[in-house]
């Protein structure tokens, strides 16, 4: 109760009352009004009412969601290579991750010319590959899996 600062817990008053006692304030540290207070308590004690919002005519309107060109690539992305080939490392402060390499080259090779989404999207990828970053599908068995166990990325 101590913890709390919200009237709906109690007043003021009775929270500082419940501190004296426990010993957690002491009696020389009480606040200045507490005598007053003490002595000349309200007729009414003070109550919480929480304020009820009040709406008028039509209801508040949700806000849209807000998706940016770059979302689509990179639903694309995970839909098609998943987490990409290794986990993000936090740790450096210039890490880009994958993902984050694919959309740049994406944007690059998209501001370079007028290309289908989906060639455009399978160029990339061999540009990254070109690059040094290779990217592995998913549902596709690594190299030196057997067919017959359940080993899938």
């Amino acid at each position: 109760m101590a913890g709390s600062r919200l009237e709906k817990f109690g007043t003021v008053f009775t929270r500082v009352r419940d501190l004296m006692r426990s010993g957690v304030v002491k009696q020389s540290d009480k606040p200045i009004w507490y005598d007053v207070y003490k002595a000349f308590p309200p007729k009414k004690d003070p109550l919480y009412v929480k304020p009820v919002a009040k709406v008028y005519g039509k209801k508040a309107e949700a806000v849209p969601d807000i998706f940016y060109r770059e979302d689509e690539i990179r639903a694309r992305f995970y839909e098609v290579y998943g987490t990409g080939p290794k986990a993000f490392d936090l740790s450096k402060p210039n890490f880009v991750s994958a993902c984050q390499r694919f959309v740049e080259k994406y944007t690059e090779l998209e501001s370079q010319g007028e290309l289908e989404k989906e060639f455009l999207f399978e160029q990339t990828g061999k540009a990254l590959l070109a690059d040094g970053l290779v990217l592995r599908r998913k549902g596709v068995l690594r190299w030196g899996q057997r067919p017959g166990i359940q080993c899938w990325e």
